[in-house]
C-alpha cells in the first residue's frame, strides 16, 4: 500500500523540480517513482532488507528520501520545495493545460495555489492578461475545473483493484471466513469506482469484524456490526465488508455487484412470476418460500436467463441477450498471446527489450510489439532515422535466440494537420506502425475528426492508439466523429486501440462496443513504460469484456502467422 503513496510523494517533488527549472533531477524522480508505482514487492519490505538502492532510477539521495519518508511519514525535502512554492501540485497538475511552469507562472503573477484560486482567476478574466497564457488556456481551464468536480470522489480501477485484492487476500488468513469475494462497480471492472464492496460467509461474524477492522492499513472505522462494517484505508478508500448467510450468498452478489438498472430489470422480471427477489434470494411471493439465492447462476437460471457475466450487467442489451441464448462468449486474459504497445529505454520507457522480452515470457505472451516513440515528440525522446535503424538491428539480433517473438514498431505522432512526422522511407523499415496524437487535443471535431481520417490513410498504419488521448479523472477524450473513424478503420483494415494503461482505458467500453458492432478489429496494448507494467495487459482485456468483445475481434488472439500477415495487409 506504501507503493502508491511512496510514487505520490516523488511524482510531486519532480513537480516542484520542474517549476524551479532545476535540469535533470525531475526526470530521475519520475523514473523512481514508475519503478515503485509498478513494484509487485512493498517498498517498506525493500528498506528493511537495505535494497532501496538495488531499485532501478533508485540512487544514494533518492533512496535517502524515500527512508526518512517510510521511517517518519514526511519529507523534509518534500517540505522544503514546498515551503518555497505552497501550492497544490496535484490538483492544479490535474487540470489541462496546467504544467509546472504554467503552475509557477499563475502562482508567481497571481497567488494562485489551489483549484478555487485558479478557479477565481480565471473566471475574473486575470489569465488571458498574462503574456503566453491566453483566453483558450482560460476557457480550458474552467472546463477543466467541471470535469474535475464530477469526477470528485472516484478513483481509477486501476487504483483500487489492487487495494481491494490486498484486502481480501489478507482476509483469506481469517479462519473463519468459508468464501469471499469482491463486489460493487470494480466486480464490473468498472473504469472507474467510489469505494468497495467485500461479501462473505463466515462462521463467526464478530471475529471476522475485529480481523477486518484491525487492518494494519485501517486509517478509520465507520461502522462496525456483526453483518456489516466500514472502514477508511490509509489512502483514503472505503472498503465494505457485509457478512452473508450461505443460503443468500449468490443473491447477495448479484445483488452488490450491480448495476442499479440492471437489478431493477431482474426485480421486474420476478415481480412479473409472482416472485420477489432481494439480496437475501428469489422468493415465492405467497409462503416466502426461497426457490433461489445459494448462487448467481440459479438466480438468472430460475429466471429463464443464461449466466451474464458481471461486465455486462449494465441493461443495454444483455438481459434481451440471455434470454435469446445470444451472450457473447466474452474474450478472456487466457486468449490473449501478445501485447501491442510498450516503450523501452531507447525512448521514454525505463527498461531493455531484453527485460521486457523476459517479463512477456513469464506471462506466457507468444509476441510483443516493441513500439518506441519515433519523430520529433522531443519530450519522449523520439527515435530518429538512424536511432530506428540502429533499434531495428537490435530486435534482429534478439529475435534470433526469443522464444517470443518481437515486432520492430514505431509509434508515430499524428501532426495537425494528419500527416505523420516520419518519414515514407523510415516507415517501410517497421512491422507495425501505430498512429496516434500526442497534442493539439482542442482542435474542434470537424478538424480532429479530418485529422485522424487523413492519418488512417497513410498505408503503413496499423493500429490507431489511444483514439480519444482521454486521461481516466484527468483529461477528457478530445471530440472526433466516432463513427466516420471506425468506418474508415473499418475499410483500411486497422485496428482501433485499446489502451490498457489503468489512466487511459481507451478506447472506453462503448466505443469498444461500437467497434464490434461494425467489424473493426481491435488492439491491446499496455503502453508499458518498464517491465512491471506488462501486466496491466488485463485491464485491456476488462474494457474489452465491458465492450462485448469475443477473442475474434481481438488481433492480440491471433497466432504469430495470422498477425504478420494482418501487419502485412
Amino acid at each position: 500500500m506504501k507503493n502508491k503513496e511512496m510514487a505520490k510523494l516523488l511524482y510531486d517533488i519532480a513537480e516542484f523540480l520542474e517549476m524551479d527549472d532545476v535540469p535533470f533531477k525531475p526526470m530521475a524522480y519520475k523514473r523512481a517513482a514508475m519503478t515503485i508505482e509498478a513494484m509487485p514487492q512493498a517498498i517498506e519490505e525493500l528498506h528493511k532488507e537495505g535494497k532501496l538502492e538495488e531499485i532501478s532510477g533508485v540512487g544514494k539521495g533518492i533512496a535517502k528520501k524515500i527512508a526518512e519518508f517510510l521511517e517518519t511519514g514526511h519529507s523534509s525535502y518534500y517540505e522544503k520545495l514546498k515551503k518555497k512554492m505552497p501550492v497544490d501540485v496535484e490538483a492544479l497538475g490535474s487540470i489541462q493545460g496546467m504544467g509546472p511552469k504554467t503552475i509557477k507562472k499563475l502562482y508567481e503573477k497571481l497567488k494562485v495555489t489551489s483549484l478555487a484560486t485558479l478557479e477565481k482567476a480565471a473566471k475574473s478574466g486575470r489569465i488571458r492578461k498574462i503574456p503566453h497564457l491566453g483566453e483558450k488556456l482560460e476557457k480550458n481551464i474552467l472546463e477543466s475545473i467541471v470535469y474535475a468536480r464530477k469526477r470528485s470522489g472516484r478513483i481509477t480501477l486501476g487504483e483500487a483493484l489492487p487495494e481491494a485484492e490486498a484486502i481480501l487476500e489478507h482476509l483469506g488468513k481469517d479462519q473463519n471466513i468459508k468464501k469471499a469475494e469482491i463486489g460493487g462497480s470494480i466486480r464490473r471492472r468498472k473504469e472507474a469506482i467510489g469505494d468497495v464492496d467485500i461479501l462473505a460467509i463466515s462462521g463467526n461474524p464478530e471475529k471476522t469484524m475485529d480481523f477486518f477492522t484491525s487492518m494494519q492499513d485501517v486509517k478509520k472505522t465507520l461502522a462496525k456490526g456483526s453483518t456489516k462494517s466500514s472502514v477508511v484505508l490509509q489512502s483514503g478508500l472505503q472498503v465494505d465488508l457485509r457478512i452473508i448467510k450461505k443460503e443468500s450468498y449468490g443473491a447477495a452478489l448479484q445483488y452488490f455487484t450491480g448495476s442499479k438498472e440492471h437489478n431493477i430489470r431482474l426485480r421486474e422480471m420476478a415481480l412479473s412470476k409472482g416472485w420477489t427477489l432481494s439480496e437475501y434470494g428469489l422468493f415465492a411471493k405467497k409462503g416466502k418460500r426461497q426457490l433461489a439465492g445459494r448462487t448467481e447462476e440459479d438466480v438468472y437460471k430460475k429466471l429463464g436467463l443464461k449466466y451474464i457475466e458481471p461486465e455486462l450487467r449494465e441493461d443495454s442489451g444483455e438481459i434481451e441477450a440471455a434470454r435469446k441464448g445470444s451472450l457473447p462468449a466474452l474474450v478472456a486474459l487466457k486468449d490473449i498471446k501478445g501485447d501491442l504497445q510498450m516503450h523501452t529505454g531507447w525512448s521514454d520507457g525505463k527498461s531493455t527489450i531484453q527485460e521486457m522480452v523476459y517479463a512477456a515470457k513469464r506471462l506466457g505472451h507468444k509476441f510483443i510489439a516493441i513500439t518506441d516513440h519515433g519523430g520529433n515528440l522531443k519530450i519522449a525522446h523520439s527515435l530518429d532515422e538512424k536511432r530506428m535503424l540502429q533499434q531495428k538491428k537490435e530486435i534482429e539480433k534478439a529475435n534470433k535466440k526469443s522464444h517470443v517473438k518481437i515486432f520492430f514498431g514505431i509509434e508515430a505522432n499524428i501532426r495537425d494537420d494528419g500527416t505523420l512526422d516520419i518519414s515514407e522511407k523510415s516507415l517501410k523499415e517497421v512491422d507495425v506502425v501505430l498512429a496516434s496524437i500526442h497534442s493539439g487535443f482542442k482542435q474542434d471535431k470537424e478538424k480532429m475528426t479530418m485529422r485522424v481520417l487523413k492519418a488512417l490513410d497513410n498505408r503503413h498504419v496499423s493500429i490507431l492508439a489511444h483514439p480519444t488521448g482521454r486521461l481516466l479523472l484527468q483529461r477528457q477524450g478530445f471530440q472526433m466523429d466516432m463513427e466516420k473513424i471506425m468506418e474508415k478503420a473499418r475499410e483500411r483494415n486497422i485496428a482501433m486501440e485499446i489502451n490498457a494503461h489503468p489512466q487511459r482505458l481507451d478506447l472506453n467500453d462503448a466505443h469498444v462496443r461500437m467497434a464490434v458492432e461494425r467489424k473493426v478489429k481491435l488492439s491491446i496494448g499496455t503502453d508499458s513504460h518498464s517491465k512491471e507494467q506488462l501486466e496491466n495487459i488485463r485491464y485491456g482485456v476488462f474494457m474489452a469484456r465491458r465492450g462485448w468483445a469475443e477473442a475474434k475481434d481481438i488481433i492480440n488472439t491471433y497466432p504469430v502467422k495470422k498477425l504478420e500477415k494482418f501487419f502485412r495487409r
